[in-house]
């Protein structure tokens, strides 16, 4: 069930849109200071955030340049009754994915939340995510907690093979296929110092080792 967060300081606004939307089937929570909105994605994976820009302690403006700065991707859709052009090309430039102007209409907000679902799940389709790591096989970037991680074209097709096929232990070989055709010569250790920098990279606890089975992310299974 998607989860929302609603930024807005609206007394009578926040709570109208979080019953609405709850009525719809979200999960939503609400909070009504910017300085609010960093612990609340803190504590909690959203699928949507939607932000008024006129927020107390600090605005809806500076908590999406924030969130963008430390990279959190998360699909945020402005709200705000600046409707100047320059207002939403601000909203924009600083990181927004849609653009809303009040009064609300309450049905036109389902459907761009929607449509940001819609997007998200488009994304997730050229990404794996497995425990904290995550890998875009677009933007050919691995990231853990949200933090890219750099990786050098072998380890990152190697962790692709893993992730690909979590769950379940790859052979050496398999590995080595992955990395070299048929008639390239194989170095002998080439998948070890691929998994010792991946380990390194993200934990010894990420990549599990089995003699005779090969390496596992994701869990325990033969």
């Amino acid at each position: 069930m998607p989860r929302l967060l609603i930024a807005e300081d609206d007394a009578d606004l926040g709570p109208a849109m979080k019953r609405a939307l709850e009525l719809d089937g979200y999960v939503v929570d609400l909070v009504a200071r910017g300085d609010e909105v960093g612990a609340a994605l803190a504590a909690s994976a959203y699928d949507v955030v939607l932000l008024d820009i006129g927020l107390p302690h600090m605005t809806g403006l500076e908590v999406l340049r924030e969130l963008r700065s430390q990279r959190n991707a998360t699909p945020v859709i402005v709200i705000t009754a600046l409707d100047r052009t320059t207002h939403r090309v601000a909203g924009l430039d600083a990181g927004a994915d849609d653009y809303v102007v009040k009064p609300v209409d309450l049905e036109e907000l389902a459907a761009r939340i929607r449509s940001q679902l819609r997007r998200r799940d488009r994304r997730h389709d050229d990404s794996l995510c497995v425990g904290r790591v995550t890998l875009d096989f677009a933007g050919h970037v691995a990231s853990m907690d949200g933090e890219e991680v750099p990786l050098t074209a072998k380890e990152f097709r190697v962790l692709a093979l893993l992730m690909r096929r979590s769950r379940r232990f790859v052979s050496k070989a398999d590995l080595e296929g992955e990395l070299y055709d048929q008639d390239q010569w194989v170095e002998s250790n080439t998948i070890e110092v691929a998994i010792s920098a991946l380990r390194r990279k993200f934990g010894r606890d990420f990549i599990r080792t089995a003699r005779g089975l090969g390496y596992m992310v994701g869990g325990i299974e033969a």
